[in-house]
């Protein structure tokens, strides 16, 4: 099973602003007070400037624009929506607020299939949204590939049924616990508060308040990883928990985070960072406030199979 990819999906967006129909859900949000046509143009001066981090680091970046009709503020965020499997599997999740759902676009799995990636089946989960319950992506779920573990913080958009169906799909065990901040709001996603890497695992244990799902957590973290990087709940607030492990073409571990992020972090849990892959530190300010997201929410890995189509 191939843990890490160096290729990955980036939605440039149309129409990035505040959405006010995450905004109860995700304490991450901040309105920016400015018009809306200067966030979407600092917007995508941050998305330009992180996909070309990106490939400088040996990352490839399947950029896909969004289209400006229906307006959807949050489409750079696409893990949310779809993710892609080994086998050439699609998963297409249920998403909470209704105008999230604009994002699902089925064209893109025909862009990607022009651009050489296979898809032999697709697993669309949407109806579940006229049910109440939502799933959404590898934000709902940390999936550690290496060790065929999902690590998830329910909440009201990752539902606890669903999960059990991807779990049972990929043949992935689960943990499942819950999560808060200082004001007791849920948190939204696990992805905010956790990442795993390679040898490395990155979490916001505070977070966890029941003192048996904390433990466990830990136990199965410590059993799977030697290094552990536990993040402070104020750190986690500057997206310190928001990181994706990628490797690049010639193989080797680049671990993506925000410069936030980054300078959150103390100088022993930078030199634990950097001693386990080339750091790619994009600077997002107005994605992160505005949309209540960073790095990890803007990337969906692609590891379908993949061909270069002919020239």
């Amino acid at each position: 099973m191939a843990a890490f990819t160096s290729r990955i999906l980036m939605i440039r967006p149309a129409c990035f602003g505040f959405n006010p129909q995450t905004a109860a859900s995700n304490a991450f949000q901040k309105n920016p007070g400015i018009a809306d046509a200067d966030i979407q143009r600092l917007a995508l001066r941050e998305f330009d400037d992180m996909v070309a981090l990106l490939h400088r680091a040996g990352i490839q970046v399947e950029v896909i624009a969004d289209t400006p009709e229906p307006c959807k503020p949050d489409a750079v965020f696409p893990n949310n929506w779809i993710s892609f499997h080994e086998q050439g599997e699609v998963v297409i999740y249920p998403m909470m607020a209704v105008n999230r759902r604009l994002e699902k676009r089925k064209d893109m799995l025909e862009l990607l299939k022009q651009r050489g990636y296979q898809i032999t089946k697709l697993i669309d989960l949407s109806a579940y949204e006229t049910q109440g319950k939502f799933l959404e992506g590898t934000g709902s779920m940390v999936l550690d590939r290496s060790n065929g573990i999902i690590y998830a913080c329910l909440s009201d958009r990752t539902d606890a049924d669903l999960l059990q169906i991807i779990a049972h799909t990929f043949s992935y065990q689960q943990v499942s616990f819950h999560a808060s901040d200082e004001q007791h709001h849920p948190i939204y996603h696990t992805n905010v508060m956790m990442a795993i890497g390679n040898q490395l695992a990155v979490v916001c244990a505070e977070a966890i308040k029941d003192e048996q799902e904390k433990q466990y957590v830990m136990e199965r973290l410590h059993a799977h990883h030697q290094m552990v990087v536990e993040i402070t709940m104020a750190q986690m607030h500057q997206y310190a928990g928001n990181v994706l492990y990628l490797v690049n073409q010639q193989a080797e571990p680049v671990i993506v985070m925000s410069a936030t992020a980054y300078s959150s972090l103390t100088a022993i849990q930078r030199k634990q960072l950097e001693s386990c892959g080339q750091l790619v530190l994009p600077h997002i300010p107005v994605i992160e406030q505005t949309g209540g997201g960073s790095v990890r929410c803007m990337i969906a890995e692609l590891f379908l199979p993949y061909h270069r189509p002919a020239a």
